[in-house]
């Protein structure tokens, strides 16, 4: 994919400065350009590669000041940072875009597959799937019976949605992500060995949520595992049986989170956080990194860090305090040493 300065300057609405006709064809952080790369400038701490980058067009602010002549095409937009972002999202669009049906794949007589739809060799689409107009379906990936999958929706290799499980529109869902597995249910027996629980409910994703890489969605005993509308979730976390995420709440990696925890709304929770079951968090909730939340959180908006975790200030007293120990453990044994030769001295 090839553009010139001056079909960028109109896509974003910019000025050229420089020759208008030099090609671009790969995009490049400005310290790293070479020839033939579009680059951005927004931070002030990298105007020094301004003038030394080899990009053959830099986007810059409109009230940037040159210190030197910069050899590169120049074009100036209001916010760079924010052009350059939307070229990104152009570039990925038109990279990802693709259509048709690629061999071999199956695809059962029964299933209902929407328009421009791509699926990619050895994928299988199951009895009564019914894909939406404009999805994606990657090698590799497994769709099984029943599952329903919306409009504008990508499947990247690898991916696996189990029987019955609900896909909304405008899902991603990266590679190696299994949707609907078991949950982890089983019931001691009298001899000591576990008896499996049958797990008949399903996973509903809803609109525009993103799962990363290698994470698992458990589908439910019964009812449903839901997670709510522009929910974001990174790679490798854990979702257990019948949790319930809520609308736009974002989680970091290797998180986990046990079965029938209910998270609310607008929460941020940080990696390798750990969730036991059966409790309920607070709407805009801020968890930290390795916190281990053991009971419901009721209070909105609050922050909670530490195993077990605690309010983020209390926290934040306990390691100052854990953090002074070797010298108050000093401060001790002089003070014993203190009692000790004044009782001998008596």
């Amino acid at each position: 994919m090839q553009f010139t300065a001056h079909e960028l300057g109109l896509l974003l609405n910019g000025t050229v400065e420089g020759d208008p006709l030099v090609p671009v064809n790969q995009l490049a952080k400005i310290e790293e350009a070479k020839t033939g790369s579009l680059s951005f400038l927004a931070n002030p701490k990298y105007e020094q590669y301004l003038y030394t980058t080899d990009a053959s067009v830099v986007i810059i602010n409109n009230d940037q000041v040159l210190s030197a002549p910069s050899k590169a095409t120049l074009i100036r937009v209001e916010n760079a940072y924010s052009a350059f972002s939307l070229l990104l999202e152009k570039y990925n669009t038109l990279k990802l875009d693709k259509t048709g049906f690629e061999q071999p794949c199956f695809i059962h007589p029964s299933a209902q597959i929407g328009e421009n739809v791509y699926v990619g060799a050895f994928a299988y689409i199951g009895p009564n799937v019914k894909v939406g107009n404009n999805s994606k379906i990657y090698p590799h990936t497994y769709i099984a019976d029943d599952v329903i999958i919306g409009d504008n929706v990508t499947l990247f290799p690898g991916v696996k949605v189990y029987f019955d499980c609900v896909l909304g529109n405008n899902v991603i869902i990266h590679s190696g992500t299994v949707i609907g597995a078991d949950g982890f249910g089983f019931a001691p027996a009298a001899n000591g060995t576990y008896t499996k629980i049958s797990q008949i409910g399903n996973v509903i994703i809803e609109d525009n949520v993103e799962i990363g890489s290698n994470t698992t969605v458990d589908r439910a005993t019964m009812g449903s595992t839901i997670i709510r509308k522009g929910v974001k979730l990174d790679n490798l976390i854990q979702v257990a049986h019948n949790v319930e995420i809520g609308a736009n709440t974002v989680i970091a990696a290797q998180t986990g989170i046990s079965g029938s925890a209910k998270i609310g709304e607008n929460c941020i929770i940080g990696g390798q956080a750990g969730i036991v079951g059966h409790i309920t968090i607070a709407n805009r909730s801020q968890i930290q990194a390795k916190a281990g939340i053991g009971r419901s959180i009721v209070d909105e908006g609050k922050k909670w860090a530490g195993a077990p975790a605690v309010s983020f200030s209390d926290n934040m007293r306990s390691l100052i305090v854990i953090n002074r120990l070797p010298e108050l453990e000093k401060r001790i044994n002089e003070l014993e040493k203190i009692i000790t030769e004044l009782k001998k001295s008596h």
